[in-house]
Formats: structure tokens, C-alpha cells, sequence
């Protein structure tokens, strides 16, 4: 037998040649090219339903304000306003529409890197990804947002005539939104850097006091309000996601895998 046996294409790290440096930012500029012509299709499609979206942004602050027997419009301060709000509307709704793509062209970037039988990883990998990233939206539209408002606006508040623009209520929308949205993505960074073996879930066990202590420090900035319930009602999620992605990080870790797959081939 030769002394350098080519190695079996299940066994194989790399279905395709090695890339250069070069080649490397070549596919990685044309896959966000690609990505960003998504984002634009999505936007304008969504622009043109802008005013349809509104009606759900704005729900939970006109029920707040329904329920403190106050003014439900909001109000704007310059002509170009409502304007300005719509297309940031429509280009915040235009990613969320054009993520599956974009999170297709993101595994179709680093699939090159993966064993054979990980690519089949696509699937639970989009479903996940895209799942993980509208749980902690809803999370945040249902339980998070309308509670923050209550004590913002009716706790804090209820001695004032409030005058909220459209602008600021939308910002403050999407800041608490996408927030947690991408909070809940904490499992799937966590993935990627254990199956690169950056992280191990031994790692991860050993700095959980700390890494508990950083999520309430994120928690305090990422909260819009200052009270302690709505700091607890944001990092409760994130603990948990935490201890679920040191499982993640045990199942996936290159040791652990490759020992799984000379297991299987002897």
C-alpha cells in the first residue's frame, strides 16, 4: 500500500480543492452581492405594504394607551416623517423576508468546510436559524414590548401628557425586536464556533457564572426600561439558550465528532 493513501470521499473534509485566500474573498463577495440584491427585491416589495405592516407594529402601544385612557394616534414632527418610517419598515420586513436566502447563501459559504454527511445539516440549519430568529421576536412583541410600554408609559409616566412621534416608537420597535431576535440566535453561534473548535461545552460549563452575569449585563442595555422584572424577563431566555447551546457545543465539537466517525467506519 502506498505510504500517502488519498483519503475516501466520505472520509474527506473538503468535497472540492482547497481554496486560495483569494478565491475565498471572491465567494464571499459574490454570496453578499447575492444577499444584498435579496434584501433590496424584498424591500421594495415590502415598501409598497408598508402601511399594512404598521398596523402590527403599532398594536401594542395603541392598546397600552387604550387601556390608560389616552390619545391612540401617534404624532410626527416634520412632513417627510411617516414618509422616512415606511421605508425603514419596509427595508426592516424586506430582511426578515430575504433571510432564508441569505442564511442559503451564508451555509452555502462556509458548506465547503464541512464532512459530506454535514451538509445535510441544511435543512435543520434554515429551519432553526429562521425559527430561533422569529421566536425571540415574538417573544419580544408578545411579552417583552407591551410590558416595557406599560411601565414606560402608564407606571413612569401617568402623570404626563405623552407625545410619541412615529419615528421614535418605531425605533424603539425594532431596537427591542431584532434585540432579542438575535439574542435567541446565541445556539447557532455557538454551533459554529464549537464545530470549528474555538469553544467545548467544558469551556462553556466551567464560565457559566460569568457568562450568567454578562447576559444580565446585556440584558440591562438591551432593555428599554430600568426596572429589574423587564432586565429578569430578558435574560431568562438567554440562560436558558446558554445552557441548551453547551449541549449543542458537546455534540458537535470536532474531538467528539471525528471520534463518532471512526466509530462508525471501523
Amino acid at each position: 500500500m502506498p505510504e500517502n493513501t488519498p483519503s475516501t470521499p466520505e472520509t474527506s473534509r473538503f468535497d472540492m480543492p482547497g481554496m486560495t485566500l483569494l478565491e475565498h474573498l471572491e465567494e464571499l463577495r459574490r454570496r453578499i452581492i447575492n444577499s444584498v440584491l435579496a434584501v433590496i427585491v424584498c424591500a421594495g416589495f415590502c415598501w409598497y405594504y408598508a402601511e399594512y405592516i404598521y398596523e402590527y407594529v403599532q398594536e401594542p402601544i395603541v392598546k397600552v394607551l387604550h387601556d390608560a385612557k389616552l390619545p391612540e394616534k401617534l404624532v410626527f414632527l416634520h412632513p417627510t416623517e411617516p414618509f422616512e418610517m415606511y421605508m425603514h419598515i419596509g427595508m426592516v420586513a424586506g430582511i426578515f423576508l430575504a433571510s432564508p436566502f441569505i442564511l442559503w447563501q451564508v451555509w452555502q459559504f462556509i458548506s465547503p468546510g464541512l464532512y459530506r454527511h454535514e451538509k445535510n445539516y441544511i435543512a435543520p440549519f434554515l429551519v432553526s436559524t429562521v425559527g430561533l430568529f422569529v421566536a425571540g421576536g415574538v417573544f419580544a412583541y408578545k411579552m417583552v414590548f407591551p410590558n416595557s410600554l406599560h411601565f414606560l408609559i402608564v407606571d413612569s409616566g401617568k402623570q404626563f401628557q405623552p407625545q410619541i412621534t412615529i419615528s421614535e416608537y418605531t425605533n424603539l420597535f425594532m431596537a427591542v425586536i431584532l434585540g432579542l431576535g438575535i439574542v435567541f440566535e446565541l445556539p447557532i453561534l455557538v454551533f459554529f464556533l464549537a464545530l470549528f473548535g474555538i469553544i467545548d461545552a467544558k469551556m462553556m460549563w466551567k464560565y457559566s457564572r460569568f457568562s450568567i452575569l454578562i447576559i444580565f449585563f446585556i440584558a440591562a442595555i438591551i432593555t428599554p426600561t430600568t426596572d429589574i422584572l423587564n432586565m429578569c424577563i430578558f435574560a431568562a431566555p438567554m440562560c436558558i439558550l446558554y445552557f441548551i447551546s453547551i449541549g449543542i457545543a458537546w455534540l458537535v465539537h470536532p474531538k467528539r465528532r471525528n471520534r463518532d466517525k471512526n466509530e462508525a467506519t471501523s
